[in-house]
């Protein structure tokens, strides 16, 4: 059987590639609103709990996308036909805290997704000063905001080798941590097998996460597809 390095190209993307950066929406779009693996639907739960539909959501990961690219930390694999199979994007800006539904109309529900990442980078926010002594800085951890992999076969491997990409290059410019917020089990099995990132403790000993049986918009999740978005880190 081939291997990965054979079926898929890896290139990390740039303002002068619009129609990669297209692609690589609408790769990310597609993942987190479902797609089907080998007869096996996969989504993110948040996502599949709430009212998104995949044209809100494209259309804020090619914003996203748009605003973070020339940080140069968006990764994708390639297949032999030049399509997108794969997609990890981030950025180097320090965690913001909005404090207030910002997404209207057919979007709306995008706000309960908003307010649980604001709720767990909040406490980390505020553990990081008290642990450090001063706030975050743009510029000092990379965020790895979207993943998303529409291939059936290799899926693991094209993570695997999209991490790599973007981790290595974050350390060597500098940076001191990879964190992100992981969303489900599989998200963090994942990362923590190929990336050696683990659920971040506050000073306390206690995860930071967010459960979602304690939110009246997601406590539908069961709690064997998810319990909770955790942030999860890897110190560089």
């Amino acid at each position: 059987m081939q291997t990965t390095e054979v079926l898929y190209t890896y290139e990390i993307i740039t303002k002068e590639q619009p129609a990669l950066i297209q692609k690589a929406a609408e790769c990310l779009a597609r993942s987190f609103i479902g797609v089907d693996v080998s007869g096996k639907w996969v989504q993110e739960p948040m996502v599949g709990q709430l009212n998104i539909g995949y044209e809100d959501f494209y259309q804020f990961t090619k914003d996203y996308l748009a605003s973070t690219i020339e940080q140069g930390y968006c990764a994708v694999a390639l297949d032999t036909n030049n399509n997108v199979a794969g997609v990890l994007a981030g950025d180097t800006n320090a965690p913001e805290i909005i404090g207030e539904d910002i997404f209207e109309g057919s979007f709306y529900d995008m706000n309960v997704i908003l307010r649980v990442l604001e709720d767990v980078d909040k406490r980390f926010i505020e553990d990081y000063k008290n642990r450090n002594g001063k706030e975050i800085k743009d510029g000092e951890l990379l965020h790895l905001f979207m993943l998303g992999v529409i291939a059936e076969h290799d899926r693991h491997e094209i993570i695997q080798q999209l991490g790599n990409r973007l981790i290595t290059k974050a350390s060597s410019q500098g940076l001191k941590a990879v964190l992100g917020e992981a969303t489900n089990p599989k998200s963090i099995r994942v990362m923590e097998k190929y990336h050696n990132m683990k659920k971040y403790k506050d000073l306390e000993g206690n995860y930071i996460v967010h459960k979602y049986q304690d939110n009246s918009k997601l406590n539908s999740i069961p709690a064997n597809v998810s319990d909770g978005t955790y942030i999860i880190i890897r110190e560089l």
